[in-house]
């Protein structure tokens, strides 16, 4: 029986082609219109959904240049807030140690009243160019000025620490208060303009 010769060109065609015309035929028949009507296969995300996910994608850094970049921007943004709650007293960007109700109310009930540590600068001051004056006599009256001041400040601060105590277990009996006087004596030491956050009661005012 005689043997019909071969052509050259099926033996050794490319095999790569035979295996992307399925592929080839796939990808045509995929990019055919699809029925409107037809399910999608998923839910239809709500628009606040597809925008939130388009904004978290939008802002996500690429590098870390830029992820760099945008810790710093985020720093400089919450120093920003913390130092508008410094001078307005928003309790939300507030630091740590200044939050929660009963620092509020310690801090109130120190700007509340006068305080003789408050006048402990201008007075230091006073006695120090006293000293200076080489003049025995007013040497002394300095001498006993810086004596009489000290003790004013001792006695001042234990009087206002017994009665802020008492006034915090009133106040806030189901609360813990630890550290919240020494908190006011601290505060009570500086002069009441230099005071942060900014005091938010007039003196003689009630807390």
């Amino acid at each position: 029986m005689p043997v019909k010769p071969v052509p050259l060109g099926f033996v050794f065609r490319s095999r790569a082609k035979d295996e992307k015309a399925p592929a080839d035929k796939t990808v045509t028949l995929s990019k055919q219109p699809r029925d409107p009507q037809a399910p999608k296969g998923r839910p239809t995300p709500k628009r606040s959904e597809a925008q939130s996910q388009r904004r978290s994608v939008a802002h996500t850094p690429t590098s870390r240049k830029e992820a760099s970049k945008r810790q710093r921007e985020d720093r400089r943004q919450a120093l920003e807030r913390q130092r508008q709650a410094l001078a307005t007293g928003d309790e939300r960007y507030l630091p740590a140690r200044d939050k929660g109700p009963v620092r509020k109310f310690a801090r109130n009930w120190v700007d509340s009243r006068f305080n003789v540590a408050e006048f402990f600068l201008p007075l230091a001051v006073v006695i120090l160019v006293l000293s200076v004056v080489r003049v025995p006599a007013i040497q002394s009256v300095a001498l006993l000025l810086w004596l009489v001041v000290i003790v004013l400040i001792v006695l001042d601060a234990a009087f206002s620490g017994f009665r802020l105590k008492k006034r915090l277990a009133e106040r806030f009996p189901d609360e813990n208060t630890r550290g919240a006087v020494a908190y006011a004596l601290m505060r009570s030491l500086q002069m009441r303009r230099l005071r942060l956050p900014k005091p938010q009661v007039k003196r003689g005012e009630r807390p």
